[in-house]
């Protein structure tokens, strides 16, 4: 976004003392270099170094410098904004020039300002620099927060008297060490998503972009970099995260020089920020964690997310969601059964999904027309919510507010409010195209209905869709690109909704996972984490999804026995195990379910509800097992007095015995109580199941279960057991 800029005032001298700065907070330390005058560089993210006196950390200093490089200017080490005249070249920092000049920045310091108390909650530093030939000014922000996540921002003006910038990047970098020279990423697909991906981290770059006006469903999440064979409970790991919704980059890059960095930043279209006299811009925040292994990398992250929702959000409820019940085939009778069996098992949230607009019988018309169809629902869908609420279940909806059908009486009336360019609209994606809500009367119609509708049926719930990728998204008529101002008006759109029904929650669901990101959820309160609930394709998804979200974020459901999206079939235990491990729903249609089949779905509702708390609070922790077929993970409380463990069996195993499991995580000097405890009697329908899942079960050490562990029972395939770990 592009806000007036400040009156430019008269560079000060750099500032005194700035020298080296030393923030620490939960196992990590970042040493900040600024003895030189331009943007200061890092020459230290990792593992904490301690308390170090002024002596102690000059000396550093000294030890961590570069020497010059043959052939180039001076040794300076590379800043947190790489910048081409310091012989960086690599990606820059900065990307621009106003009309062909100004496109090398040589940035000077006219302030270092650091906060770094116990009582703050976060070590910060604040640099204030400016390019008195270019004309330009810059501020970048670096906070190490009590988890010891790391993040930044820059904001690049451009002050009053100066002549228009063209912006084309703004990315901020960290370097690494030599010893991180493994990479991994994520890509995937529709109902695939968070797929691994590891490389070599050699010379050269690899860069993860997005210019489909989201993350994507194949969007990496994280950029991480670690030593040979990281794992999650092993090697070091420095990773980036880029909290953004719109294009993006996440950028690795070595050179032959030896510099490694990790860098992160919108990815702008052309053309789309010019900076006018006394405009300003500003990057999303890059998210950066450090840690042994994948595990406490991860866990900043979580802690982050848990410290910054919303005040007083309470635990998760049990959502029934109807799309796989009913898809568009809306009838009160068969809703208001489904809400009774939705009650029967325990339900909290029943939420009705797309169907219920103008025109909406299947997917090719309808969106935009926000309005109760009366020839579906001819008294409103007051009926409905009255008998949801009857029965003690909060109501949510489904919408899909940034788009439209062009069969709709939105785009009949109004064409000029869709994204386009060239005087064209662009391909149909799913007979969608997509509103522009940087245009006024769109946004506020949008607005509008969505207020309407929540003020009217008293909605505590927002499915929030987003089902095409943005092709050729440009305003009309200019044509000019949009996806970064679409970005900030879908921000302002929830700001603005939320703020005028502070108690309503949103989901982001975007074709399942395809807009997950820090941005996003400073907004709304969980992600739909795929369309595919396959509980087989599930644990993937949920388990790398887990990098950068804690459980409570993320919608797990549990389907049919035949899943809806790749045909596989599944015992209800596997599929509800698989669900417990997130927030934690049913997509299935429970009226055509058998009596014993709701039983024993009332019997998982119930064991969630049990340890809600510790899911949704607790560290996760992951097992580098030697069997591929052979996952472990769960959840271990924040105090560890108790956890809860998933023993998966993803495939046939590569031995007819797995042998004993670690498990990680637990207080060394505690004894735990650990038993099977779920699928219900789970252990009898095991092939000589392994003696400590009979009877009361065992009482071991948390030293004792993290060295040598349990022996791991024969599972069949596709088939998991919890295990309960209750200590004294």
């Amino acid at each position: 976004m592009t806000v007036p800029s400040q009156t430019r005032q008269p560079a000060p001298s750099p500032a005194s003392g700035g020298g080296l700065v030393h923030l620490r907070r939960a196992g990590v330390s970042v040493l900040v270099d600024g003895t030189d005058p331009g943007v200061p560089a890092v020459l230290h993210w990792g593992a904490d170094l301690g308390p170090l006196t002024e002596p102690e950390l000059a000396d550093l200093g000294t030890a961590l410098r570069r020497p010059a490089r043959p052939g180039t200017p001076e040794g300076r080490p590379v800043g947190i904004l790489p910048e081409h005249t310091y012989a960086w070249f690599g990606l820059p920092g900065l990307s621009g020039h106003r009309a062909g000049r100004d496109w090398s920045p040589r940035f000077r310091r006219t302030e270092l300002r650091v906060r770094d108390d116990r009582d703050a909650s976060a070590a910060t530093i604040v640099v204030t620099a400016t390019d008195e030939a270019a004309r330009l000014d810059l501020v970048v922000e670096l906070e190490l927060d009590p988890a010891g996540l790391l993040r930044l921002r820059a904001e690049l003006a451009n002050p009053p008297d100066a002549e228009p910038y063209q912006l084309a990047g703004l990315l901020l970098g960290l370097p690494v060490p030599p010893q991180a020279d493994e990479l991994l990423d994520l890509t995937g697909r529709w109902c695939r998503e968070r797929a691994p991906q590891r490389s070599p981290f050699t010379v050269g770059s690899r860069s993860r972009e997005s210019r489909r006006g989201k993350p994507g469903l194949d969007a990496s999440l994280l950029m991480m970099a670690g030593t040979a064979g990281f794992g999650f409970r092993s090697g070091e790991v420095w990773a980036v995260h880029l909290g953004w919704s719109g294009n993006h980059r996440l950028h690795a890059e070595r050179t032959p020089d030896g510099e490694a960095l990790l860098s992160a930043g919108e990815l702008l279209l052309p053309g789309e920020i010019e900076l006018a006299p006394g405009e300003r811009y500003r990057t999303p925040w890059l998210y950066a964690s450090y840690g042994q292994g994948l595990d406490e990398m991860s866990a900043r992250y979580h802690a982050h997310l848990r410290r910054s929702a919303r005040v007083g959000r309470r635990a998760r409820p049990v959502v029934v969601n109807t799309w796989e019940a009913v898809y568009f085939d809306h009838d009160l009778d068969r809703l208001t059964a489904l809400a009774d069996a939705a009650a029967e098992i325990g339900a909290e949230r029943f939420v009705l999904d797309d169907g219920w607009f103008l025109g909406r019988r299947d997917d090719r018309a309808g969106l935009g027309d926000w309005y109760v169809d009366p020839a579906v629902w001819p008294d409103g869908l007051h009926p409905l919510v009255a008998h949801v609420r009857g029965l003690g279940l909060e109501f949510g909806l489904w919408v899909e507010p940034e788009m439209v059908n062009p069969d709709s009486e939105l785009a009949r009336a109004h064409p000029e409010w869709i994204l386009g360019t060239g005087g064209r609209l662009p391909r149909q994606a799913r007979w969608q195209q997509v509103l522009d809500l940087t245009h006024p009367e769109a946004y506020e119609y949008v607005l509008g209905r969505l207020d309407a509708l929540v003020r009217e049926y008293g909605i505590g719930y927002l499915k929030w869709d987003h089902n095409r990728d943005l092709i050729d998204a440009g305003h009309q008529p200019s044509g000019r690109p949009g996806v970064h101002g679409q970005t900030l008006a879908t921000y302002r759109l929830l700001d603005t909704l939320r703020e005028r029904h502070p108690g309503l929650e949103i989901e982001s669901c975007s074709s399942g996972g395809g807009r997950v990101d820090l941005g996003i959820l400073e907004r709304t309160d969980r992600v739909w984490g795929s369309d595919c609930i396959d509980a087989l394709e599930r644990q993937s998804i949920q388990r790398w999804t887990q990098l950068l979200l804690p459980p409570e974020l993320i919608g797990s459901h549990v389907g049919s026995g035949r899943a809806h999206t790749t045909g596989r079939t599944h015992d209800l235990g596997f599929r509800a195990g698989t669900a417990f491990f997130g927030s934690f729903g049913i997509e299935w249609d429970l009226t055509a379910a058998t009596p014993e089949q709701r039983r024993e779905l009332a019997w998982w509702v119930t064991l969630y509800k049990r340890h809600r708390a510790l899911l949704h609070g607790g560290t996760v922790v992951r097992v580098d097992h030697p069997d591929p077929a052979l996952w472990v993970h769960g959840v271990v409380a924040a105090d560890r007095s108790e956890a809860i463990m998933a023993i998966v069996a993803t495939a046939t195993g590569t031995t007819t015995n797995p042998g004993p499991v670690r498990l990680p995580g637990l207080d060394p000097d505690r004894r735990y109580l650990v038993r099977a405890v779920a699928p219900e009697n789970a252990a009898r329908g095991l092939p000589a199941p392994p003696a400590w899942t009979t009877g009361s079960g065992v009482r071991l050490s948390g030293r004792v279960l993290g060295h040598a562990g349990l022996q791991a029972p024969p599972l069949r395939p596709e088939q998991l057991l919890l295990v309960h770990l209750d200590g004294d």
